[in-house]
């Protein structure tokens, strides 16, 4: 059997006239984190909404363990294992920290299994055990990333996609999430990562895929990339 998770294949997308994704072609493998980089407006969380289609794909195929997902409604998608998390965290501001979480696994038939992975979000997100009956809306810009993440986890997927996680948050927040998103894969959660934190993702990412106005335009192993003289310059400020 493939250890492909996810196959995309000349995916193109467009707003009216503007070409967004112009023919990419990714491979997700079982057990490692992937991530897109590249600049605002490059067409990488375009991507991520063409594979759940919340947005419409003008040609290409979308291919999850084998099945051919290019057509199938977003709900079913999410039923086969593929959960997102959007950018902008998106939480259920007036519910509490549990309802949120509860709301990740609506639907979910397995009480123990779900009791099991509260317990093991509770161990990556302390701080979310804390505040299980504060409204989601008064936490604060880190911890609401954190229950957006474990919300998604709460589906128990089998892909996790991140739209741009550290998006917004202080650099020691930035850390604590790579930190956990590494945690997660070590869990045997398969991760796509979509960052414009360049230096953080290529750190992380046993993959990654270099996004420029909607074209891939260098792919290799993360640490390769983040070797690489090109991306240094026009992503990384030359750092590291």
């Amino acid at each position: 059997m493939s250890d492909v998770v996810l196959k995309i294949e000349n995916l193109h997308v467009h707003y009216g006239s503007i070409h967004a994704v112009k023919g990419i072609s990714i491979e997700v493998k079982k057990g490692q984190i992937i991530t897109l980089i590249g600049a605002n407006g490059a067409g990488k969380s375009t991507t991520l909404k063409a594979i759940m289609n919340l947005v419409k794909k003008s040609s290409g195929k979308v291919h999850f363990n084998g099945v051919n997902i290019t057509d199938k409604p977003t709900h079913s998608i999410v039923q086969l294992g593929i959960a997102m998390v959007p950018e902008g965290r998106r939480i259920f501001p007036n519910l509490t920290v549990y309802e949120n979480l509860m709301m990740g696994a609506y639907n979910r038939k397995d009480p123990d299994g779900i009791e099991k992975d509260l317990e093991w979000i509770f161990s990556l997100f302390p701080r979310l055990k804390e505040r299980l009956k504060q409204p989601g809306g008064t936490l604060s810009g880190g911890e609401q990333q954190m229950l957006a993440v474990a919300r998604g986890l709460m589906t128990r997927p089998k892909l996790l996609m991140l739209d741009e996680p550290s998006l917004g948050l202080a650099p020691l927040l930035v850390k604590e999430v790579f930190e956990v998103i590494q945690k997660i894969r070590d869990e045997a959660v398969t991760i796509l990562l979509v960052e414009q934190n360049a230096y953080g993702a290529l750190k992380i990412a046993d993959y990654a895929y270099v996004l420029e106005t909607g074209r891939i335009v260098l792919q290799g192993p993360g640490n390769e990339l983040l070797a690489n003289d090109d991306v240094r310059k026009a992503y990384l400020g030359a750092k590291g």
